[in-house]
């Protein structure tokens, strides 16, 4: 198995400008940014990490964003990510949200739990999209209704939207890549490979599982029910389903990293992303959304430029990379590879020039 989409690493060695600059201690606009049209969901899974926010019914003022988009493309974001703390279709305006960030000449993507993904919408929104990812975590509709506690029924329509996808992307010949993520949980292990051979047949790029990391300030908790050296099987048996059509990304890196200690001791990779939910504020770091301390303004009361040039991210940063104890942060967090990377990097070990 080859990670193909580079899902279980990181590409920011693919960004020598932005290093470049960053280990020249210049303040450097973030690659890539996460936002959340929504901050209400249609789904209250069992794993969810963000929880704690309560599911408010925030939608981002649509102006607003594009304000912020066109500023971000101007500033250098090359990629946006349409995720966060809610369903992001549960927007109304999504399509032209996607297509005015396309336009502004930024890399465009989606995680969806896929249920409003309707055929109308995929033939409207796909083309304008790097990758759309779903988030389907059973491979049965009674068991699906109990992990995403939702209508069994959600299961055979989110898997008919991905079918149509597919149809619809192939037919137009888009180059959008349609794949499906699955946390990996004591719920749904004894079906991760029958969906895996479903999906296949659906004809979807690729299929991610990725390990349960506990947010610190979740309600859930799956911590502690589940060995994952126990299913360390079912990477082999999903390698068997791979071909050029389908790829599999069973996070056996991330998942290691679980139990080992932190290779970096603070945190680094912040000024290479931010975060905006849906009520616009702009934060530093997902795992602690909601902590003013971690938040470096509002879109609805200053421009996009200045927050990201503002006194209060500088400062945010650079506590971040001198006194933040990542030991208390969560486990496996997005920029966890990023952070051992560019520890690595600023802390090289001898005879680095003998290459």
């Amino acid at each position: 198995m080859t990670d193909y989409y580079r899902i279980d690493n990181h590409k920011l060695m693919f960004h020598i400008d932005r290093l470049h600059d960053w280990l020249k201690g210049k303040s450097i606009c973030p690659i890539y940014l996460e936002i959340a049209p929504a901050g209400g969901c249609n789904h209250r899974c069992i794993f969810c990490a963000l929880d704690y926010l309560g599911y408010a019914a925030a939608f981002i003022d649509t102006n607003t964003l594009k304000s912020t988009i066109k500023e971000a493309g101007r500033l250098g974001v090359k990629s946006i990510m349409y995720a966060g703390e809610g369903e992001p279709l549960l927007h109304k305006d999504i399509l032209g949200i996607v297509k005015y960030t396309k336009k502004s000449g930024i890399d465009t993507s989606i995680t969806t739990n896929g249920v409003l993904l309707n055929r109308k919408l995929s033939g409207a929104i796909l083309g304008f999209l790097s990758w759309i990812r779903f988030s389907l975590n059973a491979g049965s509709s009674n068991n699906y209704a109990k992990i995403h506690r939702t209508r069994k029924e959600d299961f055979r329509k989110v898997v008919d939207n991905i079918k149509e996808a597919v149809k619809i992307r192939n037919s137009n010949r888009w180059g959008v890549a349609i794949g499906v993520q699955s946390v990996l949980i004591p719920e749904n292990a004894g079906e991760i490979l029958s969906l895996g051979r479903l999906l296949k047949d659906l004809g979807v790029d690729y299929f991610t599982v990725k390990p349960y990391s506990q947010h610190p300030l979740s309600h859930s908790s799956i911590s502690g029910r589940f060995k994952y050296k126990d299913y360390a099987y079912l990477k082999e048996e999903l390698d068997g389903l791979e071909d050029k059509h389908f790829h599999v990304a069973f996070r056996e890196n991330t998942i290691n990293r679980l139990s080992m200690a932190k290779d970096y001791k603070r945190c680094l990779g912040l000024p290479f992303w931010a975060y905006i939910n849906a009520c616009g504020d702009v934060y530093a770091c997902s795992a602690f959304l909601g902590k003013d301390e971690f938040c470096y303004g509002n879109i609805y009361k200053t421009g996009f430029k200045n927050i990201m040039m503002g006194k209060k991210r500088a400062a945010i940063i650079k506590r971040a990379g001198s006194v933040l104890d990542t030991n208390k942060c969560r486990q496996v967090c997005r920029l966890d590879k990023i952070n051992s990377y560019l520890w690595e990097l600023t802390h090289p070990g001898p005879h680095v020039n003998f290459i």
